[in-house]
């Protein structure tokens, strides 16, 4: 079975900064690479960035769906908020499978 490449970002809550006030040396790594081994995924990489979310990670994962699950998991905990998802895809056989729809869409008022 294939896995899906995924590209999640998200955003640090009020609740994270403090336990990274509290203990500065805490590992997010470990953390998400562990949580992303549970989901029967493989943590790529990890950063830490500059602009509108403050992380990054890279990760193959079964499906979708699994990335959702993280997503519910770790939202819930309150330290994270604004985790999006963006599975990488192949723009060929998506353009070719539209080449193939194209005749069968009509544009309203034609």
């Amino acid at each position: 079975d294939e896995m899906a490449k995924m590209y999640i970002m998200g955003k640090y809550t009020e609740k994270a900064y403090l336990g990274f006030l509290k203990d500065p040396t805490t590992d997010r790594k470990a953390a998400v690479e562990k949580l992303t081994n549970a989901a029967g995924g493989k943590m790529l990489s990890m950063d830490i960035v500059r602009g509108p979310y403050d992380f990054i990670v890279v990760a193959e994962m079964q499906n979708f769906e699994t990335f959702a699950a993280i997503k519910l998991a770790v939202e819930s905990s309150g330290a994270v908020r604004d985790l999006v998802g963006l599975e990488a895809m192949d723009l060929t056989n998506a353009a070719k499978k539209a080449g193939e729809l194209t005749g069968n869409y009509k544009a309203p008022g034609q």
